[in-house]
């Protein structure tokens, strides 16, 4: 059998291939690969252990292999004799249901059965901070709107352009770039894709923006709320479905009056029925709650949701319709596992579809200065309350998998668990005394 990457090593000099998945608290898992061994690979898989990873697996469990996608292959803009891979997990010949990707190409396939294309975009914010992780990275970064501030995006030119480029040479069709609303703070953008594309592309942008950050002696982050007093780093997801062609774009109705159809309106009511269950996959961190849950910031607003709502080109909400044919997802943070976040809208939105629900009254209102004036939904307020919604969700345990939909609570579980185990020095402050 041919094998696609060694072609591709050959014509592009590629020394080494990274094989790579991405487990259930979001960590990029590789090995390097020699291109003399990629062929083997690509029929076997590259082999790893699975309790070695935030996957739910113990010692006792055989080997499992990732098989890499050859139509993932991305050459690594800053070296490229090395080439990254995404992989599927196999174990005794069997995909791994808990794995992210798969998540994601069952809710792609469920789509593809009813004759429907999903196309996605993401918007990635990410800070650039000193090494250490105490403070950003540019001292003069201080005024209190700094959000399209030219100087100071000018100033780190060296990072943000190199990453540019490398997105013009692997033919993402990046489009703009700024500093956004927090000291430090910075969003790129890219054409949006068929959403495999777009997950696929989503992990490696934040590999290849630590890699060029940490080159020019900075570290990024896109930790969901890094500094209490700033903006956090939201992903906001835009999506749509296309007809199976891939050339109909079946969300847009011109005759509407912000240009959507029927079938977006319930794709649209399936999400924010399920929205308060879908928060533990897209605000999967106990930090992720101080962002959507946070005071005002320094430049007046957090820029992220805190209801179940949604309105035209506003975005004070959980979903805004930016244009024609789209709907704007607000909901998802830095810290958000592109695979699972895209696989819950999905499965929302299709059961939506399925169900023909209603998204409800349209708000057109700032949900920051009036939203006490309306009954809402409120988001959870900590990623406790996100997973024991995720858990009674009987609906996205179907959708996404049980064996899924187990392994991901027992994880971020013991996350919580962790988390609520530390003694914080404000707890000593405030109570050594009561």
């Amino acid at each position: 059998m041919a094998s696609k990457l060694s072609d591709l090593a050959k014509a592009k000099k590629i020394r080494y291939f990274l094989i790579n998945f991405t487990d259930l608290k979001g960590v990029q898992r590789s090995k390097l690969v020699p291109a003399s061994a990629i062929a083997d690979m690509e029929r076997d898989g590259a082999g790893f252990a699975g309790f070695a990873t935030h996957l739910d697996m113990t010692p006792a469990d055989p080997d499992m292999f990732a098989l890499p996608d050859p139509e993932s292959a991305t050459i690594l803009p800053w070296n490229p004799e090395v080439c990254w891979v995404a992989g599927d997990l196999y174990m005794a010949g069997k995909p791994v249901e808990q794995a992210p990707r798969w998540v994601l190409k069952r809710q792609l396939e469920a789509a593809a059965k009813k004759g429907y294309v999903i196309k996605t975009g993401v918007e990635p914010e990410f800070h650039l901070i000193d090494p250490e992780g105490e403070g950003l990275s540019d001292p003069k970064d201080i005024d209190p709107k700094p959000c399209y501030d030219q100087t100071i995006l000018m100033r780190r030119y060296a990072v943000i352009s190199e990453i540019c480029d490398g997105m013009q040479a692997l033919g993402w069709g990046p489009y703009q770039n700024d500093h956004e609303d927090a000291n430090g703070q910075f969003e790129m953008n890219w054409h949006y894709s068929e959403a495999l594309t777009t997950a696929d592309r989503h992990v490696f942008f934040k590999y290849m923006v630590r890699s060029v950050a940490e080159k020019h002696g900075f570290r990024a982050t896109f930790m969901p709320k890094p500094f209490t007093h700033l903006t956090g780093n939201g992903c906001h997801v835009h999506l749509s479905i296309w007809d199976k062609t891939g050339k109909k774009n079946l969300f847009e109705d011109k005759k509407d009056e912000l240009g959507v159809s029927k079938l977006a309106y319930s794709f649209l009511g399936g999400v924010l029925h399920h929205a308060e269950a879908l928060c533990a996959l897209t605000n999967p961190t106990v930090n992720s709650y101080k962002r959507i849950n946070a005071a005002v910031t320094a430049s007046g607003a957090t820029w992220a949701p805190n209801t179940v709502t949604w309105s035209g080109n506003n975005r004070t909400h959980l979903v805004r319709v930016p244009d024609a044919g789209r709907f704007e997802f607000r909901l998802a943070d830095g810290a958000t596992n592109s695979y699972l976040a895209q696989a819950g809208f999905i499965a929302a939105g299709l059961e939506g579809i399925a169900g023909k629900r209603s998204p409800g009254k349209r708000l057109d209102i700032d949900m920051y200065a009036e939203g006490h004036k309306v009954k809402a939904k409120k988001l959870p307020l900590y990623l406790i309350d996100a997973l024991r919604n995720f858990e009674k969700s009987k609906f996205l345990k179907e959708a996404l998998g049980a064996e899924f939909h187990a392994a991901f609570l027992k994880i971020k579980g013991q996350e919580w668990n962790d988390y609520s185990r530390h003694l914080t020095q404000w707890e000593r402050l405030h109570t050594l005394d009561c």
